[in-house]
């Protein structure tokens, strides 16, 4: 099996010590901070923007995984890889110039990815396959952490891997919503290659290496 990218996405984590928090992650085997940007506008939340991307570049040397949630992204590319992003996605709802901001992010230094939400058909991301390096699948609808995984989502991720294949991309997949101990065997099983999981790290009863070790335990 390909090797398997946990990235800790820090929308579940407790801000008031976000160091320590995405230092234990990153101690406790974590390979990529996830980091969720919403502008209450093209999904019904707010929260991080590029100053807290540039903390998290100060705090640590992992990929910072961005996944903008976010009307216009194209206004905004340039800011969030300034602060530090190595890889940001942008959707393909919603985004009519989605290949030209697809080559702006390439062309400042980061990695380009597409997300789809739970309703939107997989084969939307073959006029893009060219030009992606991940497609990040939505396994809830996005907006709030700690939501129930969606299952009937699984397929789709069956569906992009064979399309993937297909056109001999060697684009990973990520999946992000409702990931724990229980379903991350699904979407591995169905060709995941990079899991996003928040609560289940960050809200673990038994703290962030244990919330780690049971999803990393899980796969096996």
């Amino acid at each position: 099996m390909n090797e398997i990218y946990l990235a800790a996405s820090i929308l579940s984590a407790d801000f008031t010590c976000l160091r320590e928090q995405i230092q234990s992650a990153e101690n406790a085997g974590s390979d990529w901070i996830h980091i969720d940007v919403m502008d209450g506008h093209f999904v019904p939340n707010i929260t991080m923007g590029p100053i807290i991307v540039e903390a998290c570049r100060r705090l640590t040397t992992l990929p910072l995984d961005v996944h903008l949630m976010i009307e216009q992204p194209e206004r905004h590319i340039e800011s969030f890889a300034n602060a530090g992003a190595d890889l940001i996605s942008i959707h393909v709802e919603g985004n009519p110039n989605i290949h030209r901001t697809l080559q702006q992010i390439r062309a400042l230094g980061c990695k380009p990815g597409v997300v789809l939400n739970p309703g939107t058909p997989a084969i939307s991301i073959t006029p893009l396959i060219r030009q992606i390096d991940y497609v990040l699948v939505m396994t809830v609808n996005p907006g709030f952490a700690a939501q129930k995984y969606i299952t009937e989502v699984t397929p789709k991720i069956v569906e992009i891997k064979e399309f993937l294949d297909h056109y001999h991309s060697h684009a990973l997949i990520e999946v992000d919503g409702g990931i724990n101990a229980e379903t991350i065997s699904l979407v591995v099983n169905a060709g995941a290659r990079v899991i996003v999981a928040g609560s289940s790290i960050f809200s673990h009863p038994k703290g962030i290496a244990e919330g780690i070790k049971a999803l990393r335990q899980a796969i096996h």
